[in-house]
């Protein structure tokens, strides 16, 4: 049912205009005039710019096709909207130190999982074993965070397993835990089930919203691919500014 509003406005006035426009908002008139993005912490869409994200080249062109994964995203078919967040908001895990269950990958070294280097091509990843593996990014001390975005493999198209992102105060992970992101529908990482769905690796990367939550440590769980059992990482990036 539509509604219909009549508003008069004899005399002009700041107040007026300001009422005017809080009424129109309240019934949907004006929606789709604000921003797409708001992160929650940002205090509405006053502010906010596109953070800066530099993609790497895409290494390959067009939908996948025949990945027999269950819960696939649907690809978008179009590069990803710009992500918003307050002006000033920077990758705060560059060159930051990086700890993993797998302290002597197979291939690489922990430390480029955070160089800035998103080619993806041999040389520019690193390689876990297999089974469930986690890398974690000790920001340096506690920042306010509004986007993750991480890699794992785009030289090809593949679907990780059991993808978990979360946030906590303590490098043991035992002090305000926070998932963002959680693809592991049935448990069979230990983590909780997750709601989230699986996506293919691309250039873009997987881009996870933070809403501008407040934590020290970034942890990413993942088991293995569609591939082969092993785990891969090319960069984790974390959008955020210190935490006042």
């Amino acid at each position: 049912m539509e509604r219909q509003i009549t508003l008069t406005l004899l005399r002009p006035s700041c107040c007026r205009v300001a009422l005017v426009l809080a009424v129109l908002l309240s019934v949907g008139v004006l929606s789709g005039t604000l921003y797409a993005q708001a992160p929650a912490a940002a205090g509405g869409a006053q502010g906010l710019v596109p953070i800066p994200i530099q993609l790497p080249k895409p290494m390959f062109e067009g939908t996948p096709q025949n990945l027999s994964v269950p819960n696939l995203q649907k690809p978008l078919g179009k590069p990803r909207d710009p992500f918003l967040a307050p002006a000033g908001v920077a990758n705060v895990a560059k060159g930051k130190k990086v700890t993993s269950s797998d302290m002597e990958p197979v291939i690489g070294e922990i430390e480029q999982i955070t160089d800035a280097d998103k080619k993806g091509a041999e040389g520019s990843f690193v390689e876990l074993g297999p089974g469930v593996q986690w890398v974690q990014i000790d920001l340096g001390a506690p920042q306010e965070i509004y986007a993750v975005l991480f890699w794992h493999f785009h030289k090809t198209p593949r679907v990780y397993f059991d993808v978990i992102v979360q946030l906590a105060d303590d490098a043991g992970f035992k002090t305000n835990v926070r998932t963002l992101f959680n693809n592991d529908h049935d448990n069979t990482s230990g983590l909780g089930a997750g709601k989230d769905m699986n996506y293919v690796e691309t250039s873009e990367g997987k881009l996870v919203d933070a809403k501008g939550a407040k934590a020290r440590y970034v942890r990413l769980s993942s088991r293995g691919n569609n591939a082969n059992e092993l785990n891969h990482y090319v960069e984790v990036e974390v959008f955020g500014r210190p935490a006042k």
